[in-house]
């Protein structure tokens, strides 16, 4: 077949030569310009025909030969036009002969056609038309025989139709249209869209390519393909082979054969107009799939549906879910027609469509299931019983990509251990509020003491980009440099869908309670799980206990059996809240996550209790005030990392001197009433992060800094009333990493700075206050970031010379977008 295909080409090259070369010649040359422009319209008219010419040889399976007489003519036409463009202009005699060869080569061609060509196409289209005839019966004797598919026979490349109701997409087409438009260059322009399943990927494509400016652009170039999970190339190609009249095709000899001759039919079909292939529904893996389409071709452009993301193409669109207006128009339009939409009571209508969040696949399918049914719907849902319960098909759907965590052809660059751990971080992020932003630190935290990963957060961040490569969650960076300080992943935010997150709590409800690896609980007012209060003696092998309260919770607690759980994650929204004692029932609580979401620091009884788990090793604490905790008199030895967020620090530190002995990391982030910092805060020796970040009433760090010796991170981002650092900072030679971004008032920087030898990355941009640099800095040979604005920079200029290393990121700082950033989210 390949051979064919580079026969019927010889035609249509030397034809597409020889008008090229005439028409460069008609532009270009003075003694034969007119002959010349008068040829090129005579070629520009022939030129339908040597395309349809070409189209019937291959639709024949008919090669065509070098001796071909067209093509002799062709190729002895372009020798004349060579030769004339070599006369030189003296030679009167010459340009005489060759001006009356020009006419008689012109007169054989549109003889040539109007005879000739005239009949052989009549006679070809006859042919072709009793070889359709005798498809067509061959088609109708398969279709006659039970069990025989002819779907091999009539796969074609035609744009699906569209639903009956499309809403919620009016915005997303016309930004993916200005993404298919825009001129790539000479590159192929890849466009993705992508959103997990049932959230209309498909509907957009579909309405992308039946738009008609579209179809104005690509006109008979549009080829939509539906890839799936099992994508054939060789079949992809004869799709699109088909789509263009070439039905007698025989079998590819390899892959690159197939691509070799799709490129040869793309090519020549993209000199009409430009091409637009839709790959829909490609799965993880598929960079390689498209890449293989990739051909470099004029005006040729791909549109990529898929539930994955692929960091290759940059041009990604990702299509949110319909909004509650939009919503409730396409769940009213997908009800059973014969039910009366008019009977639907209104609340029905209102929790279906909070329960659907938003996905359409979900909206359709419960609208269709609800004929007559909408008793036992609601029934179902007011027990709390999960919308996967009574809809399979939703189900399939969404779990599909979280089943492609087990495809043996999916974990070839994880091992099979490590993809299994992705799986559970999935399942995971169920144990957190609803529409809530979770911060990656918090997953590094459970992640760390649950599947033993990195205490940097690498292989933490290589998680959480799996799941986002696969829309399983939203993966959002929160500040401008996030990748530095905190193993890759501070100041990074993780949302999930919330459809996707029903189906992450429903995955980890199934099975008997007391053997489920989560326990994850959405209390509201002062009543307690069924099984709760029947199964207080039935311990649970849960890992992770997850308990929702509202402002209705009371402060008593029912005690229950957990020996097993090493995460507990506690959210409330009253303002006073007290830590339930069953916390002191085991031995293997790790890690500790206390939220409140209350305007105000909510205080929170029994928050001594901490003092008493001696297997605690981190606690996140977050708008809590920490008053109850400022009188503990015990030590937490094994705490090894203290979150403070938006907490009331009160009289905290007052009793802090060796409560926690072995603590390795610190966290204080939005505590507005953090005058200062303790003296005994020096003596925790073991300390390798500080972080102090929009602490806005910090004036000064305490004395003794020396003593933290291993000391590796110092973050002071935005403590805007910070006036100056310790001179005995300079004794810490471990800490590479230094950001002290947004300190307005810092005046000026310790005389030993340059003593930070092991000093390799430092933020300063908003440092208004400094005009100089002490002349220590020439001595951080090890420097080699420095983050800063471009009066910063200015400072640095004398001290480049003297540091090889250095790299100088200058940031143009935008005071308003800085200062919102600054605030809490």
């Amino acid at each position: 077949m390949a051979a064919d295909l580079n026969m019927t080409a010889a035609l249509v090259a030397p034809f597409h030569q020889l008008l090229t070369l005439v028409s460069d010649e008609a532009e270009t040359a003075l003694k034969f310009k007119s002959i010349l422009t008068r040829l090129k319209v005579t070629l520009l008219c022939l030129q339908p025909y040597v395309d349809r010419i070409d189209q019937l040889d291959l639709a024949l399976n008919r090669p065509i030969t070098e001796s071909n007489p067209l093509i002799n003519r062709l190729k002895h036409g372009h020798d004349l036009v060579r030769k004339c463009s070599k006369i030189a202009s003296w030679n009167i005699i010459k340009q005489y002969i060759y001006s009356h060869r020009l006419l008689d080569f012109e007169e054989w061609l549109l003889r040539f056609f109007q005879v000739d060509v005239q009949v052989q196409l009549a006679r070809d289209t006859r042919k072709v038309l009793v070889e359709v005839s005798d498809l067509e019966e061959e088609v109708n004797r398969l279709l006659a025989v039970p069990g025989r598919s002819s779907s091999s026979l009539s796969d074609r490349c035609d744009v699906p139709d569209l639903p009956d109701l499309v809403v919620g997409l009016d915005l997303p087409l016309t930004e993916v249209k200005g993404m298919v438009t825009k001129d790539g260059g000479s590159s192929v322009a890849v466009v993705v869209v992508s959103a997990p399943g049932g959230c209309g990927k498909t509907t957009l494509a579909k309405m992308v390519c039946r738009d008609a400016e579209i179809r104005g652009i690509y006109r008979d170039n549009i080829f939509f393909v539906v890839v799936t999970k099992t994508a054939n190339l060789q079949v992809i190609v004869q799709k699109i082979f088909r789509h263009k009249g070439y039905h007698k095709m025989s079998e590819f000899q390899s892959d690159e054969d197939a691509l070799n001759q799709l490129e040869q039919l793309l090519r020549k079909i993209g000199a009409v107009a430009p091409i637009l292939l839709v790959l829909d529904d490609v799965w993880s893996g598929g960079e390689s799939l498209i890449g293989k389409f990739m051909f470099q071709i004029q005006g040729y452009k791909i549109l990529v549906t898929s539930r994955f993301v692929f960091p290759r193409f940059h041009s990604t669109y990702k299509l949110n879910l319909l909004n509650d207006q939009d919503a409730i128009t396409l769940f009213r339009h997908s009800v059973c027609p014969r039910y009366d939409i008019s009977s639907l009571p209104h609340d029905l209508v209102n929790k279906i469509v909070e329960g659907c969040k938003g996905f359409p696949l979900a909206l359709t399918v419960v609208g269709r299931a609800l004929c007559g049914q909408h008793e036992v719907i609601l029934e179902k849902w007011s027990e709390g019983r999960s919308i996967f319960d009574s809809n399979s098909d939703l189900l399939a759907c969404l779990q599909a990509s979280l089943d492609a965590l087990d495809d043996h052809a999916v974990v070839a660059a994880y091992q099979r251990k490590d993809m299994a751990i992705v799986k559970e971080c999935f399942l995971d992020l169920g144990s957190f509020p609803e529409n809530q932003r979770i911060p990656a630190t918090v997953l590094m935290d459970m992640w760390v003491e649950l599947y033993d990963l990195d205490e940097e957060g690498m292989y933490t961040l290589a998680n959480l980009l799996e799941l986002s490569a696969r829309n399983l969650v939203n993966l959002v960076p929160d500040r401008n440099d996030p990748n530095e300080a905190n193993g890759y992943c501070e100041g990074h935010f993780v949302m999930q869908h919330g459809m996707l997150r029903e189906l992450a709590i429903y995955k980890s409800s199934q099975g008997p309670i007391e053997k489920r690896k989560r326990l994850i609980m959405d209390l509201s007012g002062i009543e307690l799980p069924k099984w709760w209060v029947e199964q207080v003696q039935q311990p649970t092998n849960a890992r992770i206990v997850s308990i929702s309260t509202d402002e209705m919770f009371p402060s008593k607690w029912s005690d229950i059996q957990v020996p097993a759980v090493e995460v507990l994650i506690l959210n409330f929204r009253s303002r006073s809240y007290t830590l339930p004692h069953f916390m002191l029932m085991n031995d293997r609580l790790k890690v500790l996550i206390l939220t409140s979401y209350v305007s105000s620091a909510a205080k929170v009884s029994n928050l001594t209790l901490l003092g008493n788990i001696s297997s605690l090793r981190r606690i996140r604490m977050e708008h809590v005030s920490l008053s109850f905790l400022s009188t503990c008199s015990s030590q937490m030895g094994n705490l090894q990392k203290l979150s403070l967020i938006m907490c009331e620090i009160d009289k905290f530190f007052e009793n802090y001197t060796d409560m926690f002995p072995n603590l390795v990391e610190m966290e204080i982030e939005y505590c507005e009433d953090l005058v200062a910092l303790p003296s005994g805060l020096c003596d925790t020796v073991h300390l390798k992060k500080l972080s102090i970040t929009f602490c806005y009433k910090l004036g000064a760090l305490p004395g003794g800094f020396e003593r933290l010796t291993n000391l590796e991170v110092l973050q002071l981002n935005s403590c805007t009333t910070l006036l100056e650092l310790p001179e005995s900072i300079g004794s810490l030679q471990r800490l590479s990493f230094l950001d002290m971004s947004h300190c307005l008032r810092l005046g000026r920087l310790p005389e030993r700075m340059g003593e930070l030898r092991g000093l390799r990355t430092l933020h300063m941009g908003g440092c208004w206050g400094l005009d100089e640099l002490p002349p220590s800095v020439k001595d951080l040979y090890q420097l080699e970031t420095v983050m800063c604005d471009e009066d910063t920079a200015i400072l640095w200029r004398p001290y480049e010379n003297h540091l090889s290393n250095l790299k100088m990121n200058v940031v143009k700082e935008d005071i308003d977008q800085n200062w919102h950033h600054n605030f809490p989210p």
